[in-house]
């Protein structure tokens, strides 16, 4: 069975910084995609900042220069270290990943989602 699991949400001041994890375990056979997204109550989930196999990255305009988003192919992870934080990045983060597994089957995993609370 193939997932996707995440970790290191939490609460922190406004100002502090975070890092998330995101690691794909099970019958992996590549990632060629992976993001982060967030949503909170009554609105829509959000891109926040996506990385390609090759490296391209992208980020939502809230976030440039304060959030960056990178992945370890061997462990088949991703991180999204997360600086100067305010609290309207509070939400919870969901990590996506495309890719296929060992049978070359198309994947398109989401992670269980991680809290992250921005408050004094």
């Amino acid at each position: 069975q193939v997932q996707l699991v995440e970790s290191g949400g939490g609460l922190v001041q406004p100002g502090g910084s975070l890092r998330l994890s995101c690691a794909a375990s099970g019958s992996i056979g590549s990632i060629s995609f992976m993001g982060w997204y967030r949503q909170t109550p009554g609105k829509e989930r959000e891109s926040v900042a996506t990385i390609a196999s090759g490296g391209t990255t992208n980020y939502a305009n809230s976030v440039k220069g304060r959030f960056t988003i990178s992945r370890d192919n061997a462990k088949n992870t991703g991180y999204l270290q997360m600086n100067s934080l305010k609290p309207e990045d509070t939400a919870v983060y969901y990590c996506k990943a495309v890719g296929r597994d060992r049978s070359f089957r198309y994947l398109e995993l989401w992670g269980q989602g991680t809290l992250v609370t921005v408050s004094s």
